[in-house]
Parts: C-alpha cells; sequence; structure tokens
C-alpha cells in the first residue's frame, strides 16, 4: 500500500467512525420525534445498534482475511453509506402512520413502526462495523505491528466516534432537520469510499459507483417536502438542540407540544386566559401562608420550565406586571413563545438556561418558584431532588412557597409520594392537589409552617374584594376543593439516588403492556 493510500485508509476510519455515532444520536431523534425519548427508546437503540456493530466486527474480520483488498473494503464502505441515506426515506411514512397512531393510542401500530424502524438501521451499521477491522488488516504489514496498528486504528475511529457526538445534536439537526442529517452523513461518507475507490483502483472503475449518490439526490428531491408530521391543526414545526417543536391551532387556540406530542406544554388564545390544565394551578400557591395574604404580596416569581410561557401569562394578569424570571433549556422554544403565544410580556425575562443552573446562580429572591419542567414522561431527575430543593429554599423570600406540577396514574402515585417525602426533608409544609380532568397534581410547599385552613381563609377574603383576578379565585376553590391526603412514606429523591426514570419506566411499560398509562402533561 503506498504512503498516500494508508494515510487516506486511516482518515477513512476516522469518517467510518463518526459518521457511525452521528447515525446513532440522528436515529435518537428520528425516533425520538414520534415515540418520545424515554430510556426505553434510547436503550433500544443504543442496545441493538451495540448488536449490528457486533455483528459487523465478526463479519469485517471474516472478510478482511478472505478478500485483504482496499476496494473490498471502500466499496463495503460505499454501500453502507449509501444505505444511510435511505433510512429515513423509507422510515417517514412508516413515521407518520406512527405518529396518527400515538395520537390515537394505537399500541400495536406504535410497537411494529418501532421495531421496523430500528431494523433499517441493522444492514448499514453492520456493514460500518466491518470497516475498523478491514482497515487492520490491510494496514499490517508485518507481525511486529499488529498491536501497534490495532491500537491506531481504533483511536482513529474512536476519535471520529467524539466528533460524531457533537455534530448532529449541536449543528446539524437543529440548522437543517434529522432527514437532511442523515442525507448529509450519507453524502460525505459515500464521497470518501468513492475516493478510495478512485485511489485503490482509478477513477475509470470508481465512478462506475457515482449513481449511488445520485439516486439518494434525486430521492430526496422527489420524496421530500412534507414534515416530520402532519397533525390535523399543525401551523408549525421544527427541530431544536433539545426537542421537536410542534405548534397545533384549533379554533383560535393554539398548543406547544414537543416531540412525541403526549402533552400540551403551553396553551394561548388571544382572547381567552382561563384553560383547562395545570398552569393557573401554580398561582394558589402563596396562599397557604397566614390569611390576609394579598396581591401586593407577590413580588417576583420564577418558573422553571417557561416553555411558551402560559404561566408566565396568566401570572401577569393576575399580580400585575411584576418581574418573572423564566428559566427554558429550550432556546429555540422560547422563540416559538414570542412567536406563537404571546410571550412578550415586557415583566417577563425568558432566560435559555438549565432551571437548576439557572436559578442557583440567580440574584433574585422569589415570593413563587413554579417548577414545570417535565420532558416526557420523565421529570429531569436533577430538578427533583433534595439538593435542588434547598435551592430552591435559598432562592425564596422568607414567606416564599413552590408549586410542582407532576404526572401520576390513577393506581400509582409513587412518583407523588417520593416527591413529597423529599420535599419535607427541606420545607415545613407540604400539600397536593389532583387537577380535575388530567393526570396532573400539583405539589406545594411553604417555606414557612403553614396549613390547609390559611387557603380557605385566604379564599374567603378574597372573594369578597372585587379586584382580585376572577382566575386566581377559580384556582383556589379547584385547589380547595381537590386537596388529597399528604402522602407520609415514599422514595427520598437524592443528588446520588434518584430512581425517578425506574419509577416512571414502570408507568411507560405498563402503558405498553396494558394500554392504562396516563398521558402526561
Amino acid at each position: 500500500m503506498k504512503p498516500a493510500e494508508s494515510r487516506y485508509l486511516y482518515f477513512a476510519v476516522f469518517a467510518s467512525g463518526m459518521t457511525t455515532l452521528a447515525v446513532e444520536l440522528t436515529a435518537g431523534r428520528l425516533l425520538g420525534n414520534i415515540f418520545g425519548t424515554s430510556n426505553l427508546v434510547w436503550a433500544s437503540i443504543i442496545g441493538l445498534i451495540l448488536i449490528y456493530l457486533t455483528v459487523g466486527y465478526f463479519l469485517g474480520g471474516w472478510w478482511a482475511d478472505r478478500s485483504p483488498h482496499s476496494q473490498t473494503m471502500y466499496l463495503i464502505m460505499a454501500w453502507g453509506a449509501f444505505l444511510i441515506g435511505l433510512v429515513p426515506l423509507v422510515a417517514n411514512p412508516v413515521l407518520r402512520t406512527a405518529a396518527d397512531a400515538f395520537d390515537q393510542l394505537e399500541i400495536g401500530i406504535l410497537l411494529g413502526a418501532f421495531a421496523g424502524v430500528l431494523v433499517l438501521f441493522s444492514v448499514p451499521i453492520t456493514l460500518l462495523g466491518t470497516v475498523s477491522p478491514f482497515a487492520i488488516r490491510l494496514a499490517i504489514r508485518t507481525p511486529e505491528e499488529a498491536g501497534r496498528v490495532s491500537g491506531r486504528v481504533y483511536a482513529i475511529s474512536t476519535l471520529g466516534s467524539f466528533v460524531g457526538t457533537f455534530l448532529p445534536v449541536l449543528i446539524l439537526i437543529p440548522t437543517i432537520g434529522t432527514t437532511m442529517t442523515f442525507i448529509v452523513f450519507s453524502f460525505f461518507l459515500m464521497l470518501v469510499a468513492l475516493i478510495g475507490l478512485w485511489l485503490s483502483q482509478g477513477w475509470k472503475k470508481a465512478i462506475r459507483w457515482a449513481w449511488m449518490p445520485i439516486v439518494i439526490l434525486l430521492l430526496v428531491i422527489f420524496g421530500m417536502g412534507r414534515g416530520v408530521k402532519a397533525t390535523q391543526g399543525q401551523i408549525f414545526e421544527t427541530e431544536s438542540q433539545y426537542n421537536y417543536i410542534q405548534v397545533l391551532e384549533d379554533d383560535n387556540y393554539r398548543y406547544l407540544r414537543l416531540n412525541e406530542g403526549q402533552g400540551i406544554h403551553s396553551a394561548y388564545h388571544p382572547s381567552e386566559l382561563n384553560y383547562y390544565g395545570p398552569w393557573k394551578q401554580f398561582l394558589v400557591a402563596p396562599f397557604f401562608n397566614q390569611p390576609s395574604v394579598t396581591i401586593g404580596d407577590i413580588r417576583r416569581i420564577a418558573i422553571v420550565g417557561l416553555a411558551g410561557g402560559t404561566t408566565a401569562r396568566q401570572a401577569t394578569e393576575v399580580f400585575g406586571p411584576i418581574p418573572i424570571d423564566g428559566f427554558e433549556i429550550d432556546g429555540q422554544i422560547i422563540s416559538v413563545g414570542e412567536q406563537y403565544f404571546g410571550m412578550n410580556q415586557p415583566n417577563l425575562n425568558a432566560l435559555a438556561q438549565d432551571g437548576r443552573w439557572g436559578l442557583e446562580h440567580s440574584s433574585g429572591q422569589y415570593d413563587l418558584i413554579a417548577l414545570d419542567a417535565y420532558r416526557p414522561p420523565y421529570i429531569p431527575w436533577h430538578l427533583a431532588t433534595r439538593e435542588y430543593f434547598q435551592i430552591v429554599y435559598n432562592r425564596l423570600t422568607d414567606d416564599g412557597t413552590i408549586a410542582i406540577n407532576v404526572g401520576r396514574a390513577p393506581d400509582d402515585r409513587r412518583l407523588i409520594d417520593a416527591l413529597v417525602v423529599t420535599l419535607k426533608e427541606v420545607f415545613p409544609s407540604v400539600y397536593v392537589m389532583d387537577v380535575p380532568e388530567t393526570f396532573n397534581s400539583i405539589i406545594y410547599a411553604t417555606k414557612q409552617p403553614t396549613s390547609e385552613e390559611n387557603l380557605f381563609a385566604n379564599l374567603f377574603e378574597m372573594t369578597e374584594d372585587s379586584e382580585v383576578h376572577p382566575l386566581l379565585i377559580e384556582a383556589m376553590k379547584i385547589a380547595a376543593l381537590n386537596l388529597m391526603p399528604v402522602p407520609e412514606t415514599g422514595v427520598l429523591f437524592t443528588d446520588d439516588l434518584a430512581p425517578i426514570e425506574w419509577i416512571t419506566n414502570n408507568m411507560v411499560l405498563r402503558f405498553m403492556l396494558f394500554g392504562d398509562m396516563e398521558i402526561l402533561q
């Protein structure tokens, strides 16, 4: 092998490693847009891709011994790249069907589509798995250098994987989308393979395979044009670094959905303020304090999980233009909120920050902190631990309160129980209410010792005050009528051990097996 060919061989290994990891992460987004981003989805993707790579390693070693020629390796790479480009184009019709099935909770279709799309990755990933053992076989010239060459090949492949970890997530998916990210990596790897064929066989033989990128290009031109989903009422969709974002409109009401869409994260109507769901119930928290709390006592609010700003808009109407700091990790969601959900209140400071880091580094002291940071089906574990609640406690005024939105099932309140037990480690008084006609509960906690009677007394006084916004009165009535017994036992969540995923996965599995999983907002 000539020196130029030898150097290019290592570059091909780098390109293959980069593409393999990029495909794995992009596969997570391709499926996550429809099936969500639960640990179960990711475990299926990662597990099966590792199996495909394992088969590829075995096959590559066997194949390289029988045809130890660089043109064989580059041809395998070209076919792998070509099939990677086909994956999203073949999968998209299946996934659109699955999206419709998810809206109707048709479990059989969902599982079939999920398995079918994962199978699509089997051949291209297996072919890419052959590259490293093939490259080792081609690069070794004497037995004495076998270890050094093997180490170099796997180091370069891993370095490529490192680059492939960041490119799709941070740059390509947010700018060009999931499907085109597959196409970009497919074209890149095909180009690498075709150049390798040219170096090893000459351009006349390499040009015979130029039909591959041409076919992919034609399929992209004539096969694309529809969005990721085609949900009835959809007026906008995009992909960000963190989420697939969808806006639906029905009778002038707009709804924000993320990823698989099994949850409404924000609602908006140009002339209505009251929506079904948990949003207005956050505003009740300060009124568990001693009677005679007034609207003027609420001077600053923080919202962790701002989304499209529904709670911020309601809070501004109820408490006036007080400062509101809204923490939302996905800056693209903030842009969508400003464009489609009227999230343009001058008093709202929307911060594209993680809710834990942002709150811990905030200079503000808040009378109310609302925690609504669902990434269905999970509450992020680092926003539900004793240590995090201590951060929240420290950011509250002396009479400050918090409210947390939690999903539940009729016969499974373990997540509520655990959060209550964890909150009790930090806060003296904790309350639970179930939001009617939803599968949400709101957990309240107060910095001072309080009682349920305070809520009733404050409600009675405010009902007599004509200046209190009717939305707050209604929210307080709903809370008072739907208070639940406060659990005494549950799992304590800490930064060291917070098995939120374990509890939630159990709920997801019950849904998949029995169809009684609740839809979380």
